[in-house]
């Protein structure tokens, strides 16, 4: 057992310990405070070397705030520029909104624009140097000295600005100003002034200053919906860029700052106005003397008066504008001007138009329909002719594209024709017409009747609804709906009990292209209206593939036996309105429940048209069907569209057409078109010689009438 005295004389041993820790803590604390004591003076020391007293603080205190404010400015700035940095990051000018196209027919004539009106293809070099001049004079007249920012300019016109006085020169430079059009808004914010320095300066570093110029030029609005000084000059004057004279660069230079105040279309005395002060710039610049400008204050510049072009197929050019910017984007096109050869022949769209339009005016009333749309193709897929509504300055509204409508029995063929394909039949084929049902839908016919056993030719050229429905119980609807699909229908329609009788969603456009299919011997003919596009300068961007190789969806058994029975419905069944004595006419009419919408689409050897009539508010008619109207103009236009030109068979019909010759066929009724002699001017023979030529075209018989003995009669049998 430990001895518990000599526990308790251990136990001072310990506190001294104690004693010792506290020790050496108070002694390492005094000397930590008296390094520092000592560090902190030699700190004092170190600084009184640099204590300014007197002028020279104030010097400092300004020299250091400056360096702080600026420190915290160019962070600010740089963070306000980071917009500009995406920007100049993406490297992407032009939007696609911001194309412009100017299309040609299918011979080369200008037919019309559409997007912009812009043309970048006149170099710098050639435009005139009064135009340069009377530029830089109001707009930049340091252009070539700055680095992108006119500071001296900017406080001028800041000065000018406090003053009130209304200067003709503004605070941005030019790089400046073709950095907000190719990059920014035209808003007004600091932050947007901000970007657009730092854009300027960017554009400096990458262009050189004829390089800015040129961009500048092309780019700049001009009032009108005109991009540019070369757009600018045709739209206004009705001339090139190159041809304008001093007075007429003065207004369009005019023009840079406030285009929708100064466009003389819009105030003439304005526009002449800001010209004089472009002129006075010149003058005050250097660039020109007084005696120079002169004559042009003296006879300022005259606008052309420009009317809209009402003759432009516009309801084709607003859809082929948007395929040019298809094409474009598919092909990664560079630039926003471009030059797109179409299909369309203006001859058989004026055609068109007035088949249209004088139905319409004349019966429209009677049956209380007020509206129709034509797509004209030829039997490959080109678009000749294309009718979205009765006025296009009145509804822009395309129905031949834009719209779908049911079909009604102009559906039929692609039943007909999946039979033919999967069943074996033939048209001579016979089929009971009785009534059929499927589930509680029973289907009736036009008349309520029913005519017992008859073959499928009569059933179809009668538009019997009970056996096509019979057909798709034995083939599937889904088959039927696969066809039409592959033969040209492209928007999505439910697969339903009534889709044999046209219970679908389809377009004007895309019927025309399915029905081509029977015209073309089966084979796959999307229409197409665009040939070739190309830059302003010529330079090749797409072009289409005439010899691509063809899907075949029908066979040729099917074809001839399709064919056979839609010549049938012109010849003895519901299309009877259609026939064009020495024309081949095939075709299928349609109509819908209550009448909202009735149809004809057929072909010849020559062409495949369709046709709609209906309302846009889907108001039911006054008992319109297929067979009426719409068949009515559909021969009016074949019937004029067939005249002066070989007429071709159709595969599978025994028909010989006959090759006959009619002067005028606006002024030939449709049927003596074939009956009528020629009795054309020598210009209109030249005319269609040079057509024969250009198109392959044979022409007989052509006798033109004259007493010029310099016009020869041209040769028959081209």
């Amino acid at each position: 057992m430990q001895d518990p005295f000599y526990s308790k004389q251990k136990r001072p041993k310990r506190a001294g310990g104690m004693l010792a820790a506290d020790a050496w803590l108070d002694s390492s604390l005094y000397e930590f405070w008296q390094a520092l004591g000592r560090g902190y003076t030699r700190y004092q020391d170190f600084m009184s070397r640099f204590h300014v007293t007197g002028f020279k603080r104030f010097i400092v205190e300004i020299l250091s705030d400056a360096f702080t404010f600026g420190a915290i400015g160019a962070v600010l700035m740089t963070a306000l520029a980071m917009p500009a940095f995406s920007i100049i990051d993406r490297g992407a000018f032009n939007k696609a909104e911001d194309y412009s196209v100017v299309f040609l027919d299918r011979f080369g004539t200008e037919i019309g624009r559409r997007g912009i009106r812009s043309d970048d293809s006149v170099a710098l070099d050639q435009m005139p140097d009064y135009l340069i001049k009377a530029t830089l004079a109001t707009e930049d007249r340091r252009f070539y000295d700055h680095f992108g920012i006119d500071i001296v300019g900017t406080l001028r016109a800041l000065a000018s600005n406090a003053q009130g006085d209304n200067s003709t020169q503004g605070g941005s430079s030019l790089t400046q100003q073709l950095a907000k059009n190719l990059f920014l808004s035209s808003e007004r914010t600091f932050e947007r002034k901000i970007i657009e320095a730092y854009l300027a300066i960017w554009l400096e570093w990458h262009y050189s200053k004829d390089e800015i110029l040129k961009l500048y030029f092309d780019r700049a609005y001009m009032g009108g919906g005109n991009f540019g000084v070369t757009a600018a000059a045709e739209y206004y004057f009705g001339k090139r860029v190159q041809d304008i004279n001093l007075a007429e660069a003065a207004m369009l230079a005019g023009m840079f700052k406030a285009p929708t105040r100064y466009a003389p279309h819009v105030d003439l005395a304005a526009a002449r106005g800001r010209a004089n002060l472009v002129l006075s710039n010149l003058v005050a610049s250097g660039f020109l003397t007084e005696g120079q400008v002169t004559a042009a204050r003296r006879h300022p510049a005259s606008p052309i008066e420009r009317t809209a072009d009402v003759n432009s197929p516009n309801y084709f050019l607003d859809w082929a504008f948007d395929e040019a910017k298809r094409i474009i984007d598919e092909t990664g096109a560079q630039g926003n001007n471009f030059t797109v050869r179409t299909t369309i022949d203006t001859t058989l769209q004026r055609y068109a138009e007035e088949a249209v339009t004088s139905v319409v005016r004349e019966q429209g009333e009677q049956y209380k329909v007020s509206q129709a749309a034509m797509v004209v193709t030829d039997t490959q897929g080109a678009i000749r002719a294309m009718v979205g509504g009765t006025d296009y300055g009145k509804s822009q509204f395309n129905r031949a594209i834009v719209s779908t409508r049911q079909p009604g029995s102009s559906f039929k063929p692609f039943v007909y024709a999946e039979a033919f394909e999967q069943l074996g039949l033939k048209p001579s084929d016979t089929i009971s017409d009785r009534p059929v049902c499927i589930g509680d839908w029973c289907p009736q016919n036009y008349g309520r009747n029913y005519k017992g056993q008859i073959s499928l030719q009569s059933a179809f050229a009668a538009s019997i609804n009970t056996v096509p429905v019979t057909l798709s119980i034995k083939t599937g609807r889904d088959t039927i709906a696969a066809l039409s699909h592959r033969m040209g229908l492209r928007a999505d329609y439910p697969v339903t009990r009534s889709l044999a009788l046209g219970v679908a969603s389809v377009s004007v456009l895309d019927m025309t292209s399915s029905y081509a299919v029977f015209a073309n011997d089966g084979l796959k003919t999307p229409a197409f209206g665009i040939t070739r596009m190309t830059t302003l300068t010529g330079d090749p961007v797409w072009e289409y593939d005439p010899d691509a190789p063809r899907e075949r969806i029908l066979s040729e058994q099917t074809v001839a036996y399709m064919n056979q029975m839609m010549r049938a419905v012109v010849t003895s069944g519901t299309g009877s309105r259609a026939k064009i004595e020495g024309v081949p006419t095939l075709g299928k009419t349609g109509t819908t429940t209550s009448y909202r919408d009735a149809w004809f689409c057929g072909f010849t050897g020559n062409y495949v048209a369709a046709v709609w009539f209906g309302n846009d508010d889907y108001r039911p008619t006054n008992n319109l069907t297929g067979g009426t109207l719409p068949t009515v103009a559909w021969q009016k236009f074949m019937a004029y569209a067939h005249t002066n030109i070989e007429i071709k068979p159709v595969f599978g019909v025994d028909f010989v057409p006959e090759q006959t010759i009619v002067a005028d066929a606006a002024a030939v009724p449709a049927e003596d078109a074939a009956e009528r002699p020629p009795n054309l001017t020598p210009a209109a023979a030249r005319k269609l010689l040079d057509l024969a030529d250009r198109l392959d075209i044979a022409i007989k018989d052509l006798a033109p009438v004259s007493d010029q003995a310099s016009a020869p009669a041209p040769s028959a049998g081209l």
